[in-house]
């Protein structure tokens, strides 16, 4: 049986996670495609990256596979994507979940408050 630990382990040895400086810089390169996985309530209390999009952990699945009707633009197989979310864990666990799903280029930010200390353009 799997603890909630070995499931963060498996995620943070597939998707490498970056300092909000290195993330920063990333955004103001125009490189990539940063998205929010943290759930609507969450992004009000805090807000989110400028721009980033709007993609709930929980129904990432359906978001990145093109066959379903939820299938969102912005997840792309070739994208570089960077994964925000409260602390990095949930980023990490959507991570392993794009890896699984045949994405290549995905990278866990950490957290908001990290990305806000550091100076990241936020919206609300």
């Amino acid at each position: 049986m799997k603890a909630a630990k070995d499931f963060m382990q498996e995620a943070n040895a597939v998707v490498p996670r970056i300092s909000a400086e290195e993330a920063i810089a990333k955004y103001k390169a125009g490189g990539g495609v940063f998205i929010d996985v943290r759930d609507s309530a969450a992004i009000a209390q805090s807000g989110t990256i400028a721009g980033a999009h709007r993609i709930n952990r929980g129904v990432l699945e359906f978001a990145a596979d093109p066959a379903t009707p939820a299938h969102n633009d912005a997840l792309q197989k070739d994208a570089d994507l960077y994964l925000v979310c409260a602390a990095g864990g949930q980023a990490a666990l959507a991570g392993k979940t794009l890896k699984d799903m045949g994405f290549e280029k995905v990278t866990n930010i950490g957290g908001i408050g990290d990305w806000k200390a550091a100076g990241g353009p936020i919206e609300d």
